[in-house]
């Protein structure tokens, strides 16, 4: 039996980024056709996606202030 890799958090969120991203775009439009536990689990990644928190950091984060050579 194959042992299971574990992953970053951070990557296992990107990976269920992308998944969602990929639902979005095969689902735009109307999903009333889809099974009903489905299109539950569907709405309820809609609704998470629009809870969690942003993975992109603040640009404050991102930048360190200069410091004057001496």
């Amino acid at each position: 039996m194959i042992e299971p890799h574990p992953i970053a958090s951070e990557h296992a969120r990107a990976i269920c980024e992308e998944i969602g991203e990929r639902l979005r775009h095969a689902l735009r439009g109307d999903y009333a056709d889809l099974p009903p536990r489905l299109r539950k689990l569907v709405d309820e990644l809609a609704l998470q996606d629009c809870e969690a928190p942003s993975l992109v950091p603040a640009m404050a984060d991102m930048t360190r202030p200069l410091v004057a050579a001496a």
